[in-house]
Formats: structure tokens, C-alpha cells, sequence
């Protein structure tokens, strides 16, 4: 171990010297026995140990590697740079000045490259003192005790029910046997602010584990983001450091190896994380809950609360599965019997006119035969229940997940967090260190932003959010365009295949070619987006994630959905009718839909662009850091033989987490939330995709965190930020867009008018009759094919509500086209206020807190305040007896 007046000496040599030799004589060149790495640590002293830990945790501590060269010191926290890097008065002052804060620090050149420089880092106990105690960290003091009330005489009998009901729920082979998890950091004493002064208030039975691992993770982080390597006000914090490349990498050590040689079940986990692998980040424990406690203590609670919210999601996708199958295995069951369907099988004396100008023949109706059954699939009598269960799920979803969470806060201790220790950006603090305001709720001095200068840096930054949404709308445009191109070579192709399909295969193409345009576009918005957060200078960490995660939605879903969108409400909509059809820039003749309907082409863009993403995601999330851990271990294998790695350089040699943190995660289940709600009655089978994906995707974060990635910062949450109010703006924008799927996308408000009022049902009604018989050739009109002046005689159809050739007003909207528009606009007008009523009479149903948890935080609180009185009290009683005063039953 390093003391500080050695260090402070060596730097003043080294200084002299212009080398960075900062206490080499005992880290490069002193003998290390490696054997602490991977034997159990034992001290000659047995019995003073115990006072100071007890055994199983001194032997878990030492065999992981995570001490110092004494064999006391944890390692808390792991900086690494380059002997080759110049760099060294920067680093020799950040780590000066670390020292001076009260961290202690010792180095350690690595084993498979002699290059590479690890600095571990301890905090001692006076220091973890001074920062919880400066960043309001809450610590226990005091068992619950909880009460009851006299209505808990009468309950016997549903407590027996209850436990029967525990008792079989323990029997469920998707729980998690708990005899194989240690006793967890339970929420089971009152909490308070740490205080020094009061330090006698809380239950320190042990220094050494009074604060977590992750606690002091956060404290050392804390320090090392507000600590100076240059004079000047902005020279501060090491993502700085790390950004200049006096250093190149800064994270907390993971807590030993993932895997052992003995069997979990006899010998026990070797640590946390070894734990974690084997009940939760094996694949064969898909069917398993999640360990949450568990997750919390190791990886902190903000990501806790993401897998809280990512498992609770795929539950709830459950009933949405079971639904939309259903509704598409009505349309497979009633396929064969649809009155439409049979209809448009049986025209085969019904040409269709030409879909493009030069190449395109005269096409019998019939062929289109299967796209009309697959058509129906997707369009039957379901899809309106589908659409409006759809919309009340996701209000359900996300009013339980409100309450899952308080329970989740409560239970983690994070019930007021957030107003305690929220603490500003070290980069808002450099920016802004001269303009001070008094905090309103603190009352201390701190950096305050302009109004003015806060309202025009979010002008830039929405302009250039408009610009990129510019990009994605003449991307989806040019999309459009190659579409018009290329149909006309594609209905004269050589093959047969694609000359008889060739609307398919346009579609196909254009859906390939949209999802490489969207992955790289993707690329470019994330760095944009980078720096438009950045150039507004959020105040806090929470607000720079809420401000980034917001752009990098409205990004993605535009880019995302953009051409979705112009497939459900655009295509084939405005392309005329034969003989005047309307042309792109006098050239380009419009895309109709295809004879069966435009909504083959948006169940084909919704299919390919969620498969391809899905799968694309996947890769990026595990195979691409398998690939990069692969061939980082098969490089120290090559160049290191017979060495012990020690943890912090096998730790080294993962990848780090990304460096937005969880917002990629977030991102995508948000995105793919999206897709199962947004356009679901086009796609009845998105829930069931999204939760076989969501199956995989849980165990592959889990297997990713455990043993691809560097350990994260066990970062702390209440809530999952600005991701709840997406959603929530997600769950609004579904309702609107599936009325509009439903009346204009769809064949349902056709038909509808069709049957009550132009079918054979519209006089009078009989079960004996099918009341849409007819409807197909209803819904087509006729054209003169002598007007086109190709030599071609007789009437071709088109899909649409137009006079016939020999009316008195040829080609003009009939009564019933007029008649469907209105019932488009009244049924998009009163789905939407129903589903909205129901949305809304269901959250108020459903209560945010559930009352139990309410009342015993109420209790809770009234409590402490008791208990911090009577520890105050009791305190200076025995201060009095130690003194020989009298002693008082009350305050004196």
C-alpha cells in the first residue's frame, strides 16, 4: 500500500524528472505472489479477522483477487491507461489530488501486455463517511417493526387462503428456488440520511460492509467525476481524462469469475456473479423469474428497475399473444368460407386494367386468388376487437407496471431518492460556475443556466432535430421513387416468376433496401443526437439521458415507421383512374395497391423490418462483443503462457457497456412496443414475435451483463425516466393509427356500407343469406379500354367508386364512394372516443400506489421521525451517565 506522504514525495521527483514513474518501486518492480488471485486469502490472525469480517466473507473477498497487495484493502474502483501515453502531468495531478480527497491508490502493470497500467483504487471508511453523508445517501438504523390492526383479528381465515396460494405458486417450476440465494440486502430496517455527527444512530455492525459494493462504486465514481488534473475550471473529471486519452478505460471490478469447475448445487456459488450466471444468464433458464434483488444488489438498481420493466412487459405480451393468434387463426379457420375471397377466386372472366403503362398486360382477377386469402388473415371480423384490446393492454400495461414500480422503490429503498441526492453534471457545473442562483429547495449556491441562453441552445438543438426528420422523409421518398422505377422493369422480367409477381417483388425489394437505409441512417442520428444533447448543457444526469433518449426516439420511430406510414395511408390513394392517372414530376405513373389491397404490402413491411431488426439487434447485442472478447482472450493466450490473470485485467479485456448506458435497451423494446401497438390491426401476430423475441432477448442482456461487458456503475433510479411517458405517447399515437388502419387501410368500412346498405341485406335480412354477396364486383368500376388508344376493345375494372363508361357522368365519384367516406370519418370518430373512455375510466380505476404500500410508507415515515427522537435521546442519556449528571426521560 501507498501512503500519502511517499506519493506525495514520488510526484515531486517524478515532476523534476518528466517521467511517469509514480511509485514504480513497488508496483512494477516489487514481487507479487499471484497465488492471492485464486487461493483463499487466510490471515495469520483467525480471531482478529472476525471482528473485522467474518470468514465465508474474508474467503469470498480474497479468492476473487479484489484486494490490495496487503491482503485488507477491497479494490473499489479500476482506472487503466498506457505507459506510452505522454500524458503523464495530467495523470500525475488527477491521482495527487485523488489522494488528497482521502483515496488510497496502488498500481499494477498487467500480464499480457506490458503496456497497459492498472490503478486500483479503496476508499476508506473516513472518506466513505464524508461524501454518504455529503450526498445524502440513506442508511439503515433501526429494524422495522411492523403492526396490526384490530381488522387483522378477522383476516385468519385469508391469511390461510394466502398461504395456501404462496405455497403452490413455491410448487411453480418458473420461480426461482430461493434456498440457492444468500441472504439479500433486504429492505428490513428504517432508513436515513447518513450522518456523521449521528453516526450512532445507524446499525454498523461491520465497517467493512456497512456500505455495499455498489455504494461505494458510486461514491469513487462521485470523486472521480468532480476532481481536477489542470488548473482551470473546466479541467475536471475523468470522462475528460478518458475522452484526452490519459487514460483509457475507468470502471468497478466485477466480483470473480462467471463460472466454476465445481457443480453450484454441492460446493455453492463462488460470488454474486457467479450466482447471477447460474440462475439467471444461462439460457436454460428462459422458463425462470428473474432473481431482481439479486440483480439490484450487484448491477444497482437502475438496472434492476430495466429488467424489472423488460420482464414485466413480456408477462403482460403473454394475453396479447394468446389474443392475436386467435384472431388469426379465425381468419385461417373462416379463409375458405369468405364470401370475398371466394368471389375474388372465382372471377375468371373479370380483367383487371393494366397497373403500369407499357409493360403491364390486362391480369385476370383470380391470380390474385392467394394474396386475397392472405389478405383476409390479417382483415376479418377480429381485427376490430383485436384493435380496441389492444389499446385497453397497453393502458393496463403500463398502469400495473405504475404500480410494480412503487412496490419495486419501496422495496429498494428509493421512495425519496431522487429529490435527495440528484446531483448536477460536472460539465453544467464548468459551463456555468459564474452564473449562481440560490436552489429553492437547498437553499446553498449553485450553477444556474440563462433562460435566454437555455431557450437558444433548444432551438439549435430542435432545429437540427427537424433536419434529420427532413432526411428520413427524403429517404422514404427516394424509397418511393425507386418503386415507380422499377415496377415497369420488373412486369417485363425474363423470369417468370418475378414477371407473374413482379408486385410482390417490387415490395420485397423496396422493404430490403428501406431496412439498409434505416441502419444507416441509425448510425448517423446516434452521434448527431450525441451532440445536440450535449450543446444544451442539461443540469443533471437525469435530464441528459431524458433529453438524449428523446431524440434518439423521435429519430428512430420516424425512420422506423415513415415508410410504414406512407404504406398504410398514402399508397394508392391519390394515382387517378385509368386514362388519367396522376404521374411524379409528369413521369412516374403512381403505385396502385394490389387487387386484394394495400394491406398484403403493410403486413409485408411491418413482417420483413420487425424480423430483420429483431435479428440485426441480437447480433449487434452478443455476437458482436463474443466475436471482440474471442479475440482479446485468444491474444493473451498467444502472448501469455502459464500466467494467473487477475480479475481487473480480465475485466480489462471485456467490453465496456455502451456508453449511452441503457438507453440502446430501452430503445429497442420501445420501438418494438411500437410495432405491436401502432399498427397491430394490420398485424395481429406482432405481440406473439415480440414476445418470443422478449424471451430471448432477457437472457441475452443477462448473459451480455454477466459475462460479455465490463461490470456497469451500479447506478441508481426510481423509475425508467422518459421511457414511461413514450409509452404513453406510444399507447395514444395506437389508438388514432389503428382507426385509421381499420376505416381507410382496411376493406372493414366497404363491406360494412355494402351490407347495410347495397347488398342483398339491405332491404331486409335473412340468416339464410350472405349479405356481402356481390361486394367484390360492386367495389370495382369499369373503364373503356378503346380510350386508351392501344387498339384494345371491351372494359377492364379498377378498385375504386367511379361512373361506369356509359353514365351520364363517366369517372365520377359515385353516391356510395361518399357514402364510405363519411362512415370512414364517423367510425374513426367514435372509435377513438370510446377506446379513449375506456382507456381513461381504467386508469382511474387502477390506483398508482396500492393501499397497503401506501399506508405502510405513511406509517414508515411517522416512525422514523419517532425512532431518530428516541435514538437522540437514548444518546444523551448515556453521554449524561458517562459524565455523572442526572439523567432525563426527556429532552433536556
Amino acid at each position: 500500500m501507498v501512503h500519502h506522504s511517499g506519493s506525495i514525495q514520488s510526484f515531486k521527483q517524478q515532476k523534476a524528472l518528466g517521467k511517469d514513474k509514480d511509485y514504480t518501486d513497488e508496483s512494477e518492480h516489487a514481487n507479487y505472489d499471484r497465488s492471492r488471485l485464486i487461493k483463499d486469502f487466510v490471515p495469520n490472525n483467525i480471531s482478529e479477522a472476525k471482528t473485522r469480517l467474518t470468514k465465508n466473507e474474508m474467503n469470498y473477498i480474497a479468492s476473487s483477487g479484489l484486494l490490495f497487495k496487503d491482503g485488507k484493502k477491497r479494490i473499489d474502483y479500476i482506472l487503466v491507461y498506457r505507459k506510452s501515453n505522454i500524458q503523464y502531468d495530467k495523470r500525475n495531478t488527477f491521482e495527487k489530488n485523488l489522494r488528497a480527497e482521502g483515496l488510497m491508490l496502488e498500481k499494477e502493470p498487467a500480464v499480457a501486455n506490458t503496456d497497459i497500467m492498472f490503478i486500483k483504487i479503496h476508499i476508506p471508511w473516513e472518506t466513505l463517511c464524508k461524501y454518504a453523508e455529503r450526498l445524502n445517501i440513506r442508511m439503515p438504523f433501526r429494524k422495522k417493526s411492523y403492526y396490526t390492526d384490530q381488522r387483522s383479528k378477522s383476516t385468519g381465515r385469508m391469511e390461510r387462503y394466502f398461504r395456501r396460494i404462496k405455497k403452490w405458486i413455491s410448487q411453480n417450476p418458473m420461480v426461482l428456488d430461493e434456498s440457492a440465494f444468500p441472504d439479500l440486502e433486504k429492505s428490513d430496517c428504517y432508513t436515513g440520511p447518513f450522518s456523521r455527527a449521528r453516526i450512532h444512530h445507524f446499525i454498523i455492525n461491520n465497517k467493512d460492509t456497512f456500505f455495499s459494493n455498489a455504494t461505494r462504486s458510486r461514491i469513487v465514481y462521485h470523486m472521480l467525476q468532480r476532481t481536477k488534473y489542470e488548473n482551470g475550471i473546466s479541467k475536471v473529471g475523468i470522462c475528460k481524462l478518458i475522452n484526452n486519452g490519459s487514460y483509457i478505460a475507468a470502471f468497478p471490478p466485477h466480483e470473480g469469475a462467471y463460472k466454476s469447475n465445481q457443480p453450484i448445487k454441492t460446493h455453492g456459488p463462488q460470488n454474486n456473479r457467479h450466482l447471477l450466471y447460474e440462475q439467471w444468464a444461462r439460457w436454460g433458464m428462459w422458463y425462470k423469474h428473474q432473481p431482481l434483488d439479486l440483480i439490484r444488489l450487484y448491477f444497482g438498481e437502475k438496472i434492476g428497475l430495466y429488467f424489472a420493466w423488460l420482464g414485466w412487459y413480456t408477462g403482460m405480451l403473454i394475453p396479447a399473444a394468446i389474443v392475436g393468434l386467435c384472431v388469426f387463426f379465425y381468419g385461417i379457420l373462416t379463409m375458405n368460407t369468405s364470401q370475398v375471397s371466394q368471389e375474388i377466386c372465382k372471377a375468371t372472366e373479370v380483367f383487371m386494367c393494366p397497373l403500369c403503362d407499357k409493360n403491364c398486360s390486362l391480369q385476370r382477377l383470380n391470380d390474385s386468388c392467394i394474396y386475397a386469402k392472405v389478405t383476409y388473415l390479417f382483415d376479418n371480423g377480429g381485427t376490430v376487437f383485436f384493435a380496441i384490446f389492444m389499446a385497453i393492454w397497453a393502458t393496463v400495461f403500463l398502469e400495473f407496471w405504475k404500480r410494480r414500480r412503487s412496490t419495486l422503490t419501496y422495496t429498494w429503498d428509493l421512495i425519496e431518492w431522487e429529490e435527495e441526492e440528484e446531483t448536477l453534471r460536472p460539465q453544467f457545473e464548468a459551463k456555468y460556475y459564474k452564473m449562481e442562483r440560490i436552489n429553492p429547495i437547498s437553499g446553498k449556491p449553485e450553477p444556474h443556466q440563462p433562460s435566454s441562453d437555455k431557450v437558444s441552445r433548444l432551438l439549435v438543438s430542435i432545429s437540427g432535430i427537424f433536419f434529420m426528420i427532413s432526411l428520413v422523409i427524403t429517404a422514404v421518398f427516394a424509397v418511393v421513387v425507386y418503386r415507380l422505377v422499377v415496377m415497369e422493369q420488373f412486369a417485363s422480367f425474363k423470369w417468370s416468376f418475378i414477371k407473374q409477381h413482379w408486385q410482390f417483388v417490387t415490395s420485397a425489394a423496396a422493404v430490403c433496401i428501406n431496412f439498409v437505409i434505416i441502419m444507416m441512417l441509425n448510425l448517423a442520428y446516434e452521434k448527431i443526437a450525441f451532440l445536440l444533447t450535449n450543446l444544451e448543457y442539461p443540469r443533471t444526469e437525469s435530464e441528459w439521458e431524458n433529453s438524449f433518449a428523446l431524440k434518439m426516439f423521435l429519430f428512430q420511430f420516424v425512420n422506423l415507421n415513415s415508410s410504414i406510414f406512407y404504406i398504410a395511408f398514402f399508397l394508392g390513394r391519390f394515382v387517378g383512374h385509368p386514362g388519367n392517372y396522376n404521374k411524379l414530376f409528369n413521369r412516374w405513373r403512381l403505385e396502385e395497391c394490389h387487387p386484394s389491397g394495400c394491406l398484403i404490402d403493410l403486413c409485408l413491411q411491418m413482417g420483413v423490418i420487425m424480423f430483420l431488426k429483431q435479428i440485426w439487434n441480437n447480433f449487434m447485442e452478443l455476437g458482436y462483443p463474443l466475436i471482440q472478447n474471442w479475440w482479446s482472450q485468444h491474444k493473451i493466450k498467444r502472448g501469455v503462457q502459464d500466467a494467473s490473470i487477475p480479475q481487473w485485467e480480465n475485466d480489462w479485456n471485456l467490453q465496456p457497456m455502451n456508453i449511452h448506458g441503457l438507453m440502446d435497451e430501452y430503445l429497442e423494446m420501445v420501438l418494438q412496443f411500437g410495432f405491436t401497438t401502432i399498427f397491430v390491426a394490420a398485424f395481429p401476430l406482432a405481440p406473439l414475435l415480440a414476445f418470443l423475441n422478449n424471451i430471448i432477448e432477457i437472457r441475452l442482456d443477462a448473459y451480455k451483463f454477466v459475462t460479455q461487458w465490463r461490470r456497469p456503475l451500479p447506478a441508481r433510479a426510481t423509475d425508467i425516466g422518459i421511457w414511461y411517458g413514450i409509452l404513453e405517447g406510444i399507447g395514444i399515437l395506437a389508438v388514432i393509427t389503428n382507426a385509421f388502419v381499420i376505416a381507410i387501410t382496411s376493406d372493414y368500412i366497404p363491406r360494412f356500407v355494402y351490407e347495410y346498405k347495397y347488398g342483398p341485406c339491405a332491404s331486409h335480412f335473412e340468416y339464410s343469406e350472405n349479405c356481402l354477396k356481390g361486394y367484390v364486383n360492386n367495389s370495382l368500376s369499369f373503364f373503356d379500354l378503346s380510350e386508351l388508344g392501344m387498339g384494345k376493345s371491351g372494359y377492364c375494372r379498377y378498385r375504386d367508386y367511379r361512373g361506369a363508361p356509359w353514365s351520364s357522368k363517366p369517372y365520377e365519384f359515385t353516391l356510395q364512394y361518399w357514402h364510405i367516406l363519411a362512415a370512414r370519418l364517423a367510425f374513426i370518430i367514435v372509435f377513438e372516443h370510446l377506446v379513449f373512455g375506456i382507456k381513461s375510466f381504467i386508469a382511474y380505476l387502477i390506483p398508482d400506489v396500492p393501499k397497503n404500500l401506501y399506508d405502510r410508507i405513511r406509517r414508515e415515515k411517522y416512525l422514523v421521525q419517532e425512532m431518530m427522537y428516541e435514538a437522540e435521546l437514548e444518546h444523551l442519556q448515556q453521554q449524561r451517565r458517562k459524565s455523572g449528571h442526572p439523567v432525563h426521560h426527556e429532552w433536556p
